[in-house]
């Protein structure tokens, strides 16, 4: 097998999926970290300008065509920069100034219910029925429930901040859904070159009218690590293999990393700063898991009936193997006789 088929196999995008989840799930530490010393929106845009800048000169040197052309091309680019890239990021980045980065991955892990939601709307593809409802609204209870005023992680945080994540996930989700259908030639790093200065550019421009400058950045060592993560690893990496999952498992699949991201994002929370998630956030969690596999339902009966058919043929040849011949049946010699030493003759008077 060459190594083209191997990075294209099962195995290959499994690993990729499980690199996205690590790497996301590190940056909402990364972000809450170097929130201390960046304005939001700037954080946001020295990010992904850098990222897309270094993303861009890969293109350029390793790519035939590098500058979007279609129509279809520049819509992708676009989409992805604003809902993707700008949208998402900022209202995520302005939410952490108050949720910590371990509860605003749990809240993010609602995407992969909006997705199916937005797929089922905006692709004309099954429409949900009554057990998908009932999923979706397990979903937004779990998060009502996370941002529930109280105690635990969010004491003290108005409903504001959580919304702001909360909006900006639904962003997330339906960008991944309306770049599906838009198939185009353009080199994967050159679509997502410009997709991040696309964000970047929009969130230079938020960050200005919010009147953020460059003199309240804290260059601290935290922050300049902070900052080449979320660049180098979180941006430039993570989300070439996003894209690149996009295109071999679509948006429903891929936001499934959703769901890990939580697990890393507080294992790391806890060792790097000492926090941790409450009850309650860990309940919200598990609804919104459980919404999913209620609104993504019919996904899974097929993968489910493919391995209930392996199990079953297993079991079969496990059995055929212990099963006796007739030679071997216990108490009956090679000739017929039964071991207690009575033959068919003497049995039969």
């Amino acid at each position: 097998m060459s190594l083209a088929d191997t990075l294209s196999g099962p195995r290959a995008t499994a690993a990729m999926f499980v690199a996205l989840a690590a790497f996301w799930g590190t940056s909402f530490v990364a972000i809450q970290t170097g929130l201390h010393a960046f304005p939001p929106l700037l954080f946001a845009a020295l990010r992904f300008g850098i990222a897309g800048l270094v993303v861009l000169g890969y293109a350029v040197a390793t790519t035939e065509r590098w500058l979007p052309r279609t129509r279809a091309e520049w819509l992708q680019v676009t989409i992805g920069g604003v809902l993707v890239i700008a949208v998402y990021h900022g209202l995520l980045y302005l939410g952490e100034r108050h949720v910590p980065g371990a509860v605003a991955a749990v809240i993010v892990s609602l995407a992969p219910v909006l997705t199916a939601v937005f797929a089922s709307l905006v692709l004309s593809e099954d429409s949900l029925g009554g057990v998908e409802l009932v999923g979706f609204g397990l979903g937004i209870l779990g998060v009502v429930a996370i941002a529930a005023p109280g105690g635990g992680a969010l004491a003290g945080v108005g409903l504001v901040p959580v919304g702001l994540v909360v909006l900006g996930t639904a962003t997330f989700a339906l960008g991944g859904v309306l770049t599906r259908p838009l198939a185009t030639s353009l080199p994967l790093r050159s679509m997502q070159a410009w997709t991040m200065l696309v964000g970047a550019a929009l969130l230079f421009g938020g960050a200005g009218v919010r009147g953020e400058s460059f003199a309240a950045i804290h260059w601290t060592p935290g922050a300049v690590l902070s900052l080449a993560y979320l660049t180098g690893i979180s941006g430039v990496l993570a989300f070439l293999l996003y894209f690149e999952l996009l295109e071999r498992a679509g948006p429903s699949t891929v936001h499934l990393v959703s769901y890990l991201e939580p697990v890393v994002a507080t294992g790391m929370s806890v060792l790097l700063l000492g926090q941790g998630v409450g009850t309650t956030t860990v309940g919200g969690f598990l609804a919104v898991f459980a919404g999913f596999l209620l609104v993504e339902r019919g996904r899974f009966d097929a993968p489910l009936r493919r391995l209930a058919r392996r199990g079953r043929r297993r079991v079969e040849r496990y059995l055929d193997r212990r099963a006796p011949n007739a030679t071997d049946t216990p108490g009956v010699d090679d000739r017929g006789s039964y071991a207690g030493g009575y033959t068919h003759s003497e049995t039969s008077d």
